[in-house]
């Protein structure tokens, strides 16, 4: 009777897994095996116990990263991630002292912050997106070429 039941927690973990795909209850469902082959074999509940519990860890702590790995590997960037290292126009001011500031990216506006404490970034200047952080963007302004060919004829002095 203890068999039927290692053998119903190993389907039920093998469907969730299908029907998830997230790699959340195949550790178990590999406990759950290990488990119901003890039980077949013979063994005492709590060996099945110990055993269902210590290969579902060690399939965890062993085989998931190596998996994760696998999937991730094309993973595709985000549309949202896409926009770092983009340029935008700054719409509205951007000042984090205020909680102000708005930046069009792509057609798209955002709310925005300045990645520099304290720095104020006017409307109308070009910004590169440096971060997104929930649904803002933290920007740095970009040097406008007046200012880069004030700093060489400077440094040139």
């Amino acid at each position: 009777m203890i068999a039927l039941g290692w053998l119903a927690i190993l389907i039920i973990m093998v469907v969730v897994e299908i029907a998830t795909m997230g790699l959340t209850t195949i550790w178990f469902a590999g406990g759950a095996l290990a488990a119901f082959i003890a039980c077949a074999a013979g063994a005492a509940l709590p060996v099945q116990i110990i055993l269902f519990f210590g290969v579902s860890c060690v399939l965890l702590a062993f085989t998931r990263p190596i998996v994760k790995k696998r999937f991730n590997q094309d993973r595709v960037r985000t549309n949202a991630e896409l926009l770092i290292g983009e340029k935008g126009i700054v719409l509205e001011t951007i000042d984090n002292l205020n909680a102000t500031g708005q930046v069009q990216v792509r057609g798209q506006e955002w709310m925005a912050r300045s990645r520099e404490e304290g720095v104020v970034i006017p409307k109308d200047a070009v910004v590169t997106i440096f971060a997104i952080e929930g649904v803002k963007l933290i920007v740095t302004e970009k040097e406008t070429e007046k200012e880069t060919d004030t700093e060489m004829s400077v440094k040139e002095s």
